[in-house]
């Protein structure tokens, strides 16, 4: 495994290439061959796998071939059981590829080699085959061999059958993109709030008419109705940074009064009395690239959201820290499990508090553990001191009050 401050060094150095889109948008076609002739690599490695090869599949294939002589810093990259060709599917995303070919996905940068021939090569597409070999030095090394048939002449069509890969499912942070998800005190106390529902439901859903006071907006006019979640204070020094908002559904005035009367449309989860209004902000960055943070970062999770103590893979977490600390769409942070503490009942060759020599373990000095690394958080969208990131990979639990930082 590749060091942390390595690690850091060689992405700021490479990062600059890779340009993901969470949205792709259609390319003109290029040959979709490198001009430079691939590195030698054993018969055995250059046959391709089936068409329909899963990567699981392909993985499992490539996994009993002999890779070519490398250097064994090329050995300390590379996944074992990456395989020698790999054709892009849909669903797939980059760093999902990038975790299939490394041992850390953060060395994406560093072996991905471009074609100079395929017009904006760093986005990947579906039908791209990529294909591993090693270079005259023995580094391991990721290129597209041979580029699908969806990079398209946006001359001969509209638009492209596929787009780009995503960096991380889009799905999972869709809704924070577009939504206001940190709400100050400010902002709960003027904000116009759900009074009732119409024939006095408790709760509301799709199609549900609610009464609405202290809106004032014209007919037609569309809110966000935003759930006060959980309150955000900052360990450090104790301050509330503010509260998530939890998008439950868009509210369409259909007559302007006080109260005015709304109904519920394109809903997530169910709406409450009590429930905010908010304007609609601009949608957020379609496009970012990963990054390392500009400087030195050491945070905390503050909440998982959703109502839970506890994230696995692309849940979405909150931060403590954002704009004024750094980060921006597209920083990538290492979490690392927040040491425990124990009782050191052993200090000075004693057992302190064994019942023969009674003495309490009130005595015992208490020790706490080192933090240990937990999984890989990707930042997507910041606030003053607070970020909100998608856990792209995990492997262990992560828990509020974890800790965040440079990987």
């Amino acid at each position: 495994m590749v060091s942390n401050q390595l690690l850091g060094a060689r992405a700021v150095a490479a990062l600059a290439i890779l340009a993901v889109a969470v949205s792709g948008c259609s390319h003109t076609r290029g040959t979709g061959e490198s001009t430079a002739a691939p590195a030698p690599v054993s018969a055995a490695a250059t046959a391709a796998p089936a068409p329909d090869m899963t990567a699981t599949e392909a993985a499992i294939t490539a996994s009993g071939t002999q890779a070519p002589a490398a250097s064994s810093d090329a050995g300390a990259v590379v996944n074992p059981t990456a395989p020698k060709h790999y054709t892009v599917k849909r669903g797939d995303t980059l760093w999902g590829i990038a975790s299939m070919f490394l041992r850390d996905p953060w060395l994406w940068p560093e072996v991905w080699i471009i074609n100079p021939q395929v017009p904006n090569p760093h986005l990947i597409y579906p039908g791209d085959t990529l294909a591993l070999a090693y270079g005259a030095d023995g580094r391991a090394q990721v290129r597209l061999e041979q580029a699908g048939a969806v990079r398209l002449d946006p001359r001969l069509r509209s638009s492209a059958l596929d787009s780009a890969i995503p960096t991380i499912p889009y799905a999972a942070i869709a809704a924070f993109l577009s939504r206001p998800t940190l709400l100050t005190a400010d902002e709960i106390r003027h904000a116009p709030y759900v009074l009732a529902f119409r024939d006095m439901h408790q709760i509301a859903g799709s199609g549900n008419e609610v009464y609405v006071r202290n809106l004032t907006a014209d007919e037609n006019a569309r809110f966000n109705v935003m759930h006060v979640s959980d309150e955000l204070r900052d360990p450090d020094d104790g301050k509330v940074l503010g509260y998530i908002g939890i998008y439950t559904a868009t509210a369409l005035v259909q007559r302007p009064g006080n109260p005015a009367k709304a109904l519920l449309i394109d809903p997530a989860r169910e709406t409450l009395q009590g429930d905010r209004l908010l304007t609609p902000s601009d949608q957020g960055p379609a496009n970012f690239m990963l990054k390392a943070p500009a400087g030195d970062v050491h945070g905390r999770i503050l909440a998982v959201v959703g109502g839970t103590d506890l994230a696995g893979q692309y849940n979405v977490v909150a931060i403590n820290r954002g704009a004024r600390h750094g980060l921006e769409a597209g920083t990538v942070l290492a979490v690392d499990s927040a040491g425990d503490t124990t009782i050191d009942r052993y200090r000075g060759g004693k057992n302190i508090g064994d019942s023969t020599n009674g003495v309490g373990t009130s005595f015992a000095p208490t020790v706490r553990l080192p933090d240990e690394r937990a999984g890989t958080a990707l930042v997507f969208k910041v606030f003053d001191r607070v970020s909100y990131a998608l856990i792209v990979g995990a492997s262990d639990a992560i828990h509020t009050g974890d800790v965040v930082h440079n990987p």
